[in-house]
């Protein structure tokens, strides 16, 4: 049985239908990535998953128990940690307070420890710990959101582009937190991500979305042999064709 499972998810912003009849399942234990240009629905997935926006239609189940229309804190209590688009840390918190705030649901005596678990894989977040959350870098604040997220002790987590804006040795660190955090504290992973190339080097299955829709699904490996996905995902082009614009080729899932 799937750990998370969507079934003809429908979701609008108004009139806007943003999500149209997506289906997709993701395995315990598992790196799932959710890939798309601006635009295709993959942040309304997300926040259709943590309940922070309610589908007009389809099945969302986590662990065999229908969630969807949940409140977020209720969906938070299954074990299902959201880190946003934009980290959204709390900036006038300090870096401890943010980090005990993902274990606001949590009664039970392992919070400290956790908490020295999370110092452990973001050292730099220990030196910092004093430090109001607004003062971070944007690296440093992707990790405090991750860091806070890990907090829940979640079975799931949903990571909105965690490579935006960092520079290409700090998204190489957070792909290597994720997988960290996906081997060593068994944390399934739907992370949605721009940098395809960063992201399929990680996961274990991938999804495609444009226009709201799964257009495209297969394992990491053979979505980084896909010519569409190496032509309008990874920047590659065949030898010897000059001259062609992205926009003018023609994408076999059409």
């Amino acid at each position: 049985m799937a750990l998370l499972e969507l079934r003809n998810v429908e979701t609008n912003y108004g009139p806007i239908q943003a999500v149209r009849g997506v289906s997709m399942q993701i395995e315990a234990g598992r790196i799932v990535t959710l890939l798309g240009g601006n635009g295709a629905g993959k942040t309304t997935v997300l926040k259709t998953i943590s309940g922070a926006m309610d589908p007009s239609r389809g099945v969302v189940t986590f662990a065999g128990e229908s969630i969807e229309g949940r409140d977020p804190d209720r969906i938070a209590r299954l074990g299902i940690a959201h880190v946003p688009e934009g980290r959204e840390v709390f900036p006038f918190l300090t870096v401890e307070e943010n980090l005990r705030m993902g274990a606001f649901s949590r009664r039970d005596r392992g919070i400290d420890a956790d908490l020295a678990m999370v110092y452990g894989y973001f050292p730099v977040l220990t030196e910092l710990a004093r430090r109001q959350a607004a003062y971070l870098s944007g690296g440093q604040q992707q990790m405090l959101a991750i860091g806070r997220a890990l907090m829940l002790r979640p079975r799931l987590m949903l990571l909105d582009e965690p490579s935006l804006g960092l520079s290409p040795r700090l998204v190489q660190e957070i792909g290597t937190i994720v997988t960290r955090l996906n081997s060593e504290q068994g944390v399934t992973v739907l992370l949605v991500e721009q940098n395809a190339r960063m992201a399929l080097a990680i996961a274990d299955y991938g999804y495609v979305m444009e226009n709201g829709r799964i257009v495209m699904e297969d394992t990491c490996a053979r979505l980084m042999q896909a010519t569409d996905i190496q032509a309008f995902y990874l920047g590659q082009k065949e030898a010897g064709v000059r001259g062609v614009r992205r926009w003018k080729q023609r994408k076999t899932w059409r």
